[in-house]
């Protein structure tokens, strides 16, 4: 019998992902039948989803074996309890990279002070201030989940020195790796660019806050394609103006579009992106849904599971 999947992502994913989901599977080997307009609850094995797709209630859907996630980021779907199915965050090499490539693009654009050249062409001729070698500038990544690690790695494959914390310890080759309470104060104070890729949890909300950002050195740079809400913007605000934080470069945000009229889109030391750090990708993303989607018609365990515990 074929296998039923539940595109329940949304039209405008739909029309995205109908060609590159029916490839995979069919690369894969899998007979599956997709549709993305509600069939008989009972017979979904699958269903593919994101957030702000067309499902609320997922307690009708008793027989499907997992829920599929389009993206990494899963806090809004963690908290509701009608999803009782094991729930799979997307982890793809399309989005690891794209992440990578932009956390190295924005570290290496503040470290460098390719913006004072950028902005500064007014005839003067300045040479006299150079920016530190790699190995002398302290980055910090904050989370070290896949696309932690990955950038992590290419940073320090630069010769950043490069710590790392997480809420749990971890060991990683060539990466100063801190846990804790403990670790988050000397990693946040030695560290000159800090780049947040934390999930999204009541642990981890606001966790810059006025008296963390306090902790970091004089002019340093934060980077936030993580989680808007892991910073608190009034705090950051504050220490852009006191010089306390050099420049804010913010992918995301509490309120996505950000408004027009907030104070990020004004302020001389914020350089915002539209949510643009990584992207998933149909082609490569279809693949890893094909894989969990093989894994669970083999009774395999499915890859990327959410622990709903610890809400990623």
């Amino acid at each position: 019998m074929p296998v039923t999947v539940f595109f329940a992502a949304g039209p405008a994913n739909w029309d995205e992902y109908r060609d590159p989901l029916n490839a995979a599977f069919a690369a894969a080997g899998l007979d599956v039948e997709m549709a993305d307009a509600a069939p008989d609850p009972e017979a979904v094995d699958y269903i593919v989803f994101a957030p702000g797709g067309i499902i609320e209630d997922f307690g009708p859907y008793v027989n499907c074996k997992a829920v599929l996630n389009l993206w990494a980021g899963v806090e809004r779907l963690v908290i509701n309890t009608t999803l009782t199915q094991p729930l799979a965050r997307m982890v793809d090499w399309g989005l690891t990279e794209g992440m990578v490539e932009y956390v190295t693009g924005h570290v290496l654009r503040h470290h460098l002070g390719m913006d004072a050249h950028i902005h500064g062409q007014d005839g003067v001729w300045r040479n006299s201030v150079l920016p530190p070698l790699a190995r002398e500038r302290p980055v910090a990544i904050l989370g070290l989940g896949e696309l932690g690690q990955a950038s992590a790695r290419a940073l320090a494959g630069l010769n950043f020195p490069v710590m790392g914390w997480s809420r749990s310890p971890k060991e990683i080759d060539g990466i100063a790796c801190h846990s804790g309470e403990d670790g988050l104060v000397h990693v946040l104070s030695h560290a000159e660019i800090v780049v947040l890729l934390l999930p999204l949890t009541e642990d981890t909300r606001d966790l810059l806050n006025a008296e963390r950002l306090a902790l970091m050195p004089r002019g340093a740079v934060i980077i936030n394609p993580g989680r808007g809400p892991l910073i608190d913007d009034t705090a950051l605000l504050a220490a852009l103006d006191a010089g306390r934080i050099g420049h804010a470069t913010l992918d995301v945000f509490r309120t996505e579009p950000l408004p027009p009229d907030h104070p990020f889109w004004a302020h001389p030391k914020v350089t915002v992106t539209p949510h643009i750090a990584a992207d998933t990708r149909p082609s490569s993303s279809s693949h890893v849904i094909a894989e969990n989607i093989c894994r669970g018609e083999a009774g395999e365990p499915f890859l990327h599971l959410v622990d709903r515990s610890r809400g990623y």
